[in-house]
């Protein structure tokens, strides 16, 4: 396993970190001002410019551009040399690093007032910061009703991760010539369509909430694919429900994310219910134990808190001994797994234990 953390650190190291740590939400302010206001956006197109010249261009005070600028000093975004600034590595990626954008974004419109009910989140067990955007017990059942800037970064984020995976995983879905896919949890119709769109014969039923179902219909209508991509409005956390039978596949994609790991047992169990010795049951995921840059682990533990305080109140991004435990648990064995799929997923493919 990895080492993710040791305490090596000097105490000056250790001193400045925590102060990192204790001024982190003003300092997010402070990048996403010099980001959305221009500011580096002008260093990179003038190499380096001074407080003066960058105010008047940009139409802003010299006071503002002044505490903005010192702030990204200590932010590493940029720095000075002979009284004037210069765009850092650490001050592109805030600028033009689309998952650091969209990461912000996620941060600054969905969570950031949520996060203030963290505490009060992880003593009741459920989402508390939710109602900063909506009156729902999950954020699934409002996801059509959320505020669009909320909506818009909520799906930019959830699609933005999932989007890269789709042309490593369709080759391996499509090998075997699969007729018929369960997408479970399959939202808006975006994987169900690409499916659709690859193979010219297969298809598909997507099984979610009714606000996602009714946006996925609109969608697959829009691609004119209705006579090949269904619809079923399912709670899988009802105790009556109950997955159908006779598919090929059932695939869940960024799904079981959204669930506690008692939760997942159920729902891995009714999957191992509706599946004949010939299905195959796919789960891509993003496992924070099996990331390859700290960046990515560093992201998916904070994902992690958004699912604490906004999302449900229980579930997580996982660590992938926890689902494989369940997996062998229910009766499943793995087939197969494909790591670092897309960004930083991994696939697991199982079949039912024969017994």
């Amino acid at each position: 396993m990895k080492d993710f953390g040791s305490d090596k650190k000097t105490v000056i190291q250790a001193n400045l970190d925590a102060q990192k740590i204790a001024f982190a939400p003003i300092m997010f302010q402070a990048a996403k001002s010099l980001r959305n206001l221009g500011i580096l956006d002008y260093l990179f197109h003038h190499t380096k410019a001074n407080i003066e010249t960058i105010a008047t261009s940009l139409n802003l005070s010299v006071y503002g551009v002044k505490v903005l600028l010192e702030a990204g000093l200590s932010l590493e975004l940029v720095y000075l040399r002979d009284n004037e600034f210069i765009l850092t590595k650490t001050g592109y990626f805030i600028l033009r690093d689309e998952a650091t954008n969209i990461n912000m974004d996620f941060t600054q419109d969905v969570n950031y007032f949520a996060m203030n009910h963290l505490e009060e989140s992880i003593v009741e067990g459920k989402p508390k910061g939710l109602k900063e955007l909506g009156n729902w017990d999950t954020v699934y059942i409002g996801l059509s009703e959320l505020p669009e800037k909320a909506k818009k970064s909520w799906f930019d984020f959830d699609h933005f991760y999932s989007d890269y995976t789709f042309p490593d995983v369709l080759p391996i879905l499509f090998n075997s010539n699969p007729k018929t896919i369960m997408d479970v949890g399959g939202n808006t119709g975006k994987f169900a369509m690409l499916c659709a769109k690859y193979n010219p014969t297969v298809k598909i039923t997507i099984l979610d909430l009714p606000g996602q179902t009714i946006m996925a219909q609109k969608n697959i209508a829009e691609n004119n694919l209705e006579d090949r991509i269904f619809t079923k409005d399912i709670n899988l956390l009802d105790p009556s429900s109950v997955l159908p039978k006779d598919f090929d596949v059932i695939w869940m994609s960024q799904f079981i994310d959204c669930f506690s790991l008692e939760e997942i047992e159920k729902i891995f169990s009714k999957a191992h219910a509706a599946m004949s010795d010939n299905t195959s049951f796919y789960i891509l995921e993003t496992f924070w134990d099996l990331q390859r840059f700290q960046s990515s682990t560093y992201s998916l533990h904070a994902t992690s808190l958004y699912f604490t305080a906004v999302a449900n109140g229980n579930s997580q991004m996982f660590h992938s001994k926890d689902i494989l435990k369940i997996i062998e648990k229910v009766g499943f064995v793995v087939d197969e797994i494909h790591q670092i799929i897309g960004m930083s997923h991994t696939l697991i493919k199982c079949k039912k234990r024969i017994v």
